[in-house]
């Protein structure tokens, strides 16, 4: 058995699917993270999501005494605008976060000090060349983010992307993008992935800290409604198309202002972005109502099931 085959078995041990959380800015909370990992899947949520470091200390601490020996994630922001970064990491650190999700930026000596404390350091990656030089960083896993994804996504297939990164990358693989039902989770198993990374359909969960109008919308768009942009945070995104009409702009003329720069810190005009002009992967339309986290997970988990049957895997 190769190193990947016994982490992957490692951290499905405990796991009813072969599936992540993804981290959603804003939407995700502890509540959450809690539930995902009770129904089996990886939970996961940024460590900008509590209000306060303080706060972050406080929900890490919850997760730890509710969700056993399933594995959760917090996801740190590596880049430069991210003034909470350092104590966010000594929160993290002081838990020892079982997986770590690191974001826009790479930085070979965190994921270094990360997996000297005992965690896994996975990175996101659009690319390929992403994707390498994660690798060459040492991480435990790539997340490839493929065009689709929800929030600040990538232009590439998750057909092309995987089978890209597979093709050289004999470490965890995790693939995202579209992927909303149980034939989509085994869909990324085939093409070589060991997680499938699922984030907009937890929109719609009870426990997301989401509007009601934002989980009734999730539940009434399909791919269509779907339009990507860099105007709103610097980065290419996905946001939901009546969510942008609702705030009086046109879709087909969002420009990016000249010398905008990329900003994902917690406040000013990004965090109105993701908090009033509401966002969301393409993989929506399998979603037809708000329910709770494990009604998601429990039709995820009988779909998946399912499919595996209708090809004679056991």
């Amino acid at each position: 058995m190769t190193d990947r085959s016994k982490l992957a078995q490692k951290l499905k041990a405990n796991l009813r699917l072969p599936v992540m959380a993804g981290p959603m800015f804003i939407a995700s909370t502890a509540d959450l993270v809690i539930e995902q990992c009770r129904a089996g899947i990886i939970g996961s949520m940024p460590a900008l999501n509590p209000r306060t470091t303080e706060q972050l200390d406080a929900d890490i601490a919850r997760i730890k005494q509710n969700v056993g020996d399933v594995p959760y994630a917090i996801n740190l922001v590596a880049h430069k605008t991210n003034s909470r970064l350092d104590a966010d990491l000594d929160v993290v650190l002081k838990h020892k976060v079982p997986i770590v999700v690191l974001a826009l930026a790479a930085n070979p000596d965190l994921v270094r000090q990360l997996q000297a404390n005992g965690s896994l350091v996975f990175q996101d990656v659009i690319k390929d060349r992403h994707a390498r030089k994660c690798a060459e960083m040492g991480v435990d896993g790539i997340i490839a983010v493929g065009a689709g994804a929800g929030g600040h996504t990538g232009d590439r297939s998750p057909f092309a992307l995987c089978q890209e990164i597979r093709e050289w990358w004999d470490g965890l693989l995790l693939l995202s993008g579209a992927i909303a039902n149980g034939r989509a989770v085994l869909a990324a198993e085939v093409l070589g992935a060991d997680f499938a990374y699922i984030g907009s359909p937890f929109l719609a969960s009870a426990e997301a800290n989401t509007q009601p109008a934002f989980k009734q919308m999730i539940a009434d768009c399909a791919a269509d409604d779907i339009v990507v942009t860099n105007c709103f945070t610097g980065v290419n995104a996905n946001f939901l198309r009546p969510s942008i009409l609702e705030h009086g702009l046109d879709p087909a003329t969002l420009i990016r202002p000249e010398g905008k720069a990329i900003n994902i810190d917690g406040g000013g005009d990004n965090a109105k972005a993701w908090k009033d002009i509401w966002s969301a992967g393409h993989g929506i339309g399998a979603i037809k109502q708000a329910e709770p986290a494990k009604d998601y997970i429990d039709r995820l988990a009988a779909e998946y099931a399912s499919v595996r049957a209708e090809f004679g895997m056991s």
